[in-house]
């Protein structure tokens, strides 16, 4: 079983910054892929970013330029940097990561961080 635990949400004025980390442990075999996502009051939850164990990454285009994805496949982590945040970026953060547990496909998902941003 795979398990992903996040930090780093929190409360922050429109124009700062955040860092959210996500770390995966467990019975794991390798990580094809991490990313996270998000989910506002009321909305479905979407794509944010996502970053290949290659290093391929992809961004929704709400936060190009703004947000940067990282990993440490040695350490299986991801990290999300977070830069100008406006109001609307405001979610719960959802980790995500897919990959093989022995044979086995896993795909898991985080608690959920809370980020809130005033205007």
């Amino acid at each position: 079983q795979v398990q992903l635990v996040e930090s780093g949400g929190g409360l922050v004025q429109a124009g700062g910054s955040l860092r959210l980390s996500c770390a995966a442990s467990g019975s794991i075999f390798s990580i094809n892929a991490m990313g996270w996502y998000r989910q506002a009051p009321g909305k479905q939850r979407d794509l944010v970013a996502s970053i290949t164990s290659g290093g391929s990454t992809n961004y929704a285009d709400s936060v190009k330029g703004r947000f940067t994805i990282s990993r440490d496949n040695a350490k299986n982590t991801v990290l999300l940097q977070m830069n100008s945040l406006k109001p609307e970026d405001t979610a719960v953060y959802y980790c995500n990561a897919q990959g093989y547990s022995g044979y086995r496909v896993f795909g898991a998902w985080g608690q959920g961080t809370q980020v809130t941003v005033s205007s």
